[in-house]
């Protein structure tokens, strides 16, 4: 695939003991991502983190949540993550719980494989 120029980042937020199908939501999220062949994702846990439900989420020893924030980033053309938005808004329903979908506009500056021979 070539991926250049102007395209799109999709970013969901979720919290990291979110489940569906008894697995973690950012791993169905990651698995159908590659299933639906877009170009690229990358998972990051924070630290730290509030949403609609205004609850502080923390990796903090004694923090009263250990719930911290997944965040997916997902890079493909519009098109094709308006329509996995829309998958992964049924696959967040399903497990029940929050988060967050936005979008917004990056520009590919390199896009190719990983040389992982030595």
């Amino acid at each position: 695939m070539n991926l250049s120029g102007e395209v799109k980042k999709l970013t969901i937020i979720v919290g990291e003991s979110e489940r569906v199908y008894q697995r973690p939501l950012y791993e169905v999220i990651i698995y159908a991502a590659k299933k639906y062949k877009l170009a690229g994702s990358t998972i990051v846990r924070g630290d730290m983190s509030y949403g609609a439900d205004n609850l502080l989420h923390s990796s903090k020893i004694f923090a009263l949540s250990d719930d911290v924030p997944v965040i997916i980033w997902l890079v493909d053309v519009y098109e094709r993550l308006f329509d996995f938005a829309k998958i992964v808004n049924r696959i967040m329903d399903k497990a029940g719980g929050g988060g967050l979908i936005f979008m917004e506009d990056v520009e590919v500056l390199r896009y190719g494989k990983i040389n992982t021979e030595g």
